[in-house]
């Protein structure tokens, strides 16, 4: 009897991690058709430089203050509620983003539209972090941490290969618009598509199973108990540095856009093509990182990466050339964050117990986020208020975030330490094995993923 119940047990999360990955795929074709494009329609609605910078700030600052409320409702109410409620609500944006298109094409309410889209902005990220605690815990307790790194690798490679792919289609279709003369007719088109992606992901989360979950008061933790011990447990350090490296990395990536498309007045295919075309070769590195993860463990690719981390703000302004840019600051830039991105979430579950991860991961992201927030706030202060020197002022700013990153790096990297039990990783000669031995049969196991992808658009 109890074995025919742990048996039924295994096929509902069998059967609900595809539906995650078809949910995924779908959530990424809303992310490249709807979010990644936030930047560039508020460049287009005519918003001020500083005003373009602060959209990062937003979605670093409120989403993870919500996720406090969302881990606490974890107590009350299922993670599903929570998600399926928050969800629908999120699709509301699209349609707001869509009406503030056609008020600009008509030339109504311009000079307010800028302060508009923030408010819409700061809505959509408070429903974001709601609902994130509450997805985090779900699906970590889906997978069993024996193979978690390939799991999350095999569901961001289906995701990023699919995303990238509409992505890029996406740029040119509003390159067509640009050349008319209407890009935000073109906006209004690709945000309705990001409605639509969005209902489709949101029928695949409908269908998940989710396990139920009872959280003690014992298993609570309050948000001062986690600030006293932060620099005590692994954890807490973890959480110090990575909010320390995005507010080092996002005094540059926050004006990313301003730099590329008007500094350098890049359209919106090659916009998107450098920034994000390259994320196709970091997908098919996250089954490599996921699989080195889980021999080394999460700390050696979280070492590894961040020693390119803090080179890629500089590299965007050494060359003006779309080759350049594409083959050098970009790709580096998705291969390092792709590892880092990867394992940084696996880290946190291994060093929090399941009960505890709502909360854990809600302050982990308070910090995270505040970290982004800050290093927003500096970037739209520098690029309004910094004159120019013997450098442009935008370009001074990426060679501060260099540096501010490489000092992080250096600070914090001794402290950290891995959990679980791993193989002995000897630098570059794990590197090398790990390549020999599983690049070639990794590449022709996630060929075999993309030819068969309609299994995880119908699980059966």
């Amino acid at each position: 009897m109890r074995s025919s119940k742990l048996d039924k047990l295994k096929n509902l999360k069998s059967k609900a991690r595809k539906y995650s990955i078809a949910q995924g795929i779908f959530a990424s074709a809303k992310i490249n058709t709807g979010d990644n494009y936030v930047q560039p329609f508020a460049i287009a609605i005519n918003s001020k430089n500083y005003i373009v910078a602060l959209l990062p700030a937003i979605s670093g600052l409120l989403g993870p203050l919500s996720q406090i409320y969302g881990s606490k409702a974890m107590k009350k109410y299922s993670r599903k509620r929570i998600i399926l409620t928050c969800y629908p609500l999120r699709l509301i944006f699209w349609v707001s983003l869509i009406l503030l298109s056609i008020l600009f094409y008509k030339n109504k309410l311009v000079p307010v539209l800028p302060a508009i889209l923030l408010g819409l902005y700061a809505v959509y990220n408070i429903l974001a972090g709601i609902s994130y605690p509450a997805w985090f815990s779900w699906v970590g307790e889906l997978v069993s941490k024996e193979y978690r790194g390939r799991w999350f690798s095999k569901r961001n490679l289906l995701m990023g290969i699919f995303g990238t792919g509409v992505l890029i289609a996406s740029a040119a279709f509003l390159d067509i618009f640009k050349k008319r003369g209407s890009p935000t007719i073109g906006f209004a088109i690709l945000f309705g598509f990001a409605f639509i992606f969005g209902l489709i992901s949101l029928h695949y989360m409908r269908k998940q199973y989710e396990p139920k979950l009872k959280i003690s008061k014992k298993d609570q933790l309050t948000f001062n108990e986690f600030l006293k011990k932060a620099t005590k447990t692994n954890f807490g350090k973890f959480t110090l540095f990575r909010s320390m490296i995005l507010f080092s990395s996002t005094i540059s990536s926050s004006l990313l856009a301003v730099y590329l498309l008007r500094e350098l007045q890049l359209s919106y295919l090659l916009y998107v093509i450098i920034v994000f075309g390259a994320g196709i070769v970091s997908f098919l590195s996250l089954e490599i990182w996921g699989k080195f993860a889980d021999k080394y463990g999460n700390y050696a690719v979280i070492a590894l990466t961040t020693i390119i981390i803090p080179l890629v703000p500089i590299l965007w302004i050494l060359l003006p050339s779309p080759i350049y840019l594409f083959f050098v600051p970009s790709l580096l830039n998705h291969l390092s964050w792709a590892g880092f991105n990867l394992s940084a979430s696996n880290f946190i579950y291994d060093n929090v117990s399941q009960k505890k991860v709502g909360p854990a991961i809600s302050y982990h992201n308070i910090l995270a986020g505040s970290g982004v927030f800050l290093g927003s706030i500096v970037a739209a202060i520098l690029i309004k208020f910094l004159p120019p020197l013997k450098l442009e002022p935008i370009q001074l700013i990426f060679i501060i975030s260099s540096l501010a990153c490489m000092l992080t790096v250096a600070y914090w990297i001794p402290k950290l330490r891995e959990v679980r039990k791993t193989s002995k990783f000897e630098g570059a000669k794990s590197i090398k094995e790990m390549i020999e031995k599983e690049g070639e049969a990794t590449l022709k196991e996630e060929f075999h993923q993309l030819m068969a992808l309609g299994r995880y658009l119908h699980p059966r």
